[in-house]
């Protein structure tokens, strides 16, 4: 482990520095939120809030698509591809969480690649952070859009709906402090657990899948191994794996925990239930439905079940496009008033930025939302061109920087040295590969009608 701690002494760096300057502050700083007279308290959130949260961050989304991702890589790579990402993800966060304790005056993601990189690494994964959130915003847009849709027969423009769904995304997202939005997440997760339990139970009663011809022979589509197109397996595996790669957002929730070392306990708990509920859950659906799944995939049980699926999930989307909206605003929210007396006052000039802020981010995933209207290409998206360099590329290099001597250390942290090198090469090669193959796919969709005009009516509700 590193010997490298958040008290140590840093020698004063030239006064034109400005970026050595920077690091020394993240070294010394401790807490980017106060406590004492003349502050808000910020730092209110316990670690069993923290877990939830953390959970609601991850599991919603993740759980919607991956059953359609086995359908391209088959039963058992789609089994290795939940376990392996999972467990490297789950690692990945306990490696921001463990260089947060070396280094407290790390706020973000962002603060972590200054650290390590300088200015302009921080302004790269500042982007890169806000690019991967406000994707999965929108992917929480589509969800609650595609929820309005189905319980309302499609009553309504989609387009329409998804300007409804911004609106509740916006509101539920409001609150300036995790603590306070906390209650939502426990009823948010609490509707799509039950949710996808009711059409996990709903596949496995009905004599063929729903989308499926009701008479005659028919292609069933389930398959132990599949053999994927490049571009298709990459779209499938960049889905899984950003399914659990939304780590970065928990280091926001940290700064704001009452105790941060309970950080790795949250952690732990958050992914062992994750990880364990996207394989059940995926494994059963796809056996039940094989290449009938729909995409979220509480469609997958039928029209009546899939209303029901989605009156009792629309509040667990909403909130996920919030807390994912919340993130990326309060990332930019504490850039501007960081140094300012305004980040923990209840000033006029602190409201107006965060309620501004929030807004812009809901219009931008609106934006998004409206372009790309299928579910799990805005998360294979995500995963591929932000989540891959930010929650596996960059915790690889927060590890090197703090264990720089392993490189000439004993065999066994000259292979954990190495491993972690390994760690940045697969991000690479996932952020390129991942990224070429969903915008293939996309393209395809846009030729074959899959996709219609952006801020068209049409419904991609089933789309895969």
């Amino acid at each position: 482990m590193s010997t490298e701690k958040s008290h140590d002494m840093i020698e004063p760096a030239p006064s034109n520095d400005q970026v050595s300057i920077e690091k020394i502050d993240l070294e010394n700083d401790g807490e980017i939120f106060k406590r004492g007279e003349g502050y808000e308290d910020f730092r209110t959130v316990g670690w069993i809030q923290t877990t939830i949260i953390f959970t609601k961050l991850i599991f919603a989304t993740g759980v919607l698509t991956i059953p359609s991702a086995m359908y391209t890589l088959g039963a058992f790579p789609g089994a290795i591809n939940v376990l392996g990402w999972q467990f490297l993800n789950t690692y990945c966060a306990q490696v921001q969480g463990q260089f947060r304790h070396n280094h407290a005056g790390c706020h973000s993601i962002a603060d972590m690649g200054n650290l390590v990189g300088g200015k302009i690494v921080r302004e790269l994964t500042g982007i890169l952070f806000l690019v991967a959130f406000i994707l999965v915003g929108a992917s929480g847009i589509v969800g609650t859009s595609t929820a309005l849709n189905a319980l309302s027969n499609h009553s309504l423009c989609t387009n329409y709906f998804s300007i409804i769904a911004t609106i509740m995304v916006f509101v539920a997202g409001s609150p300036r402090k995790f603590e306070k939005i906390a209650w939502v997440t426990w009823a948010g997760f609490l509707s799509v657990f039950i949710a996808i339990f009711i059409v996990v139970v709903g596949v496995t009663t009905l004599d063929r899948p729903a989308a499926a011809p009701q008479t005659g022979d028919f292609d069933f589509g389930y398959h132990v191994i599949g053999h994927p197109t490049f571009a298709a397996g990459m779209v499938a595996a960049s889905t899984i794996f950003c399914s659990g790669a939304g780590t970065g957002a928990f280091l926001p929730v940290m700064s704001e925990m009452k105790n941060p070392k309970d950080y790795k306990k949250a952690v732990n708990w958050c992914m062992g239930f994750v990880t364990a509920a996207y394989l059940t859950f995926s494994i059963v659906v796809y056996w039940y439905c094989g290449k009938w799944v729909a995409s979220p995939s509480l469609g997958s049980a039928g029209p009546l079940i899939k209303k029901i699926a989605y009156g009792i999930g629309i509040l667990g989307l909403m909130v996920s496009g919030a807390l994912f909206n919340h993130v990326s605003a309060k990332y930019i929210f504490v850039r501007v008033l960081r140094d300012s007396k305004h980040l923990q006052a209840n000033s006029l000039v602190h409201w107006g930025v965060w309620l501004g802020t929030l807004a812009a981010v809901n219009l931008v995933a609106f934006l998004i939302a409206s372009g790309v209207p299928i579910f799990n290409y805005l998360l294979s998206l995500a995963g591929s061109l932000a989540f891959a360099p930010l929650a596996l590329g960059l915790p690889g290099w927060l590890w090197i920087y703090d264990h720089k001597d392993y490189r000439k250390g004993t065999l066994i942290q000259k292979i954990l040295y190495g491993l972690h090198v390994l760690m940045i090469m697969i991000s690479l090669f996932l952020c390129i590969g991942g990224t070429y193959g969903v915008i293939v796919q996309i393209m395809d969709a846009y030729k074959d009608g899959s996709i219609d005009s952006a801020f068209s009516c049409a419904d991609n509700s089933n789309s895969s």
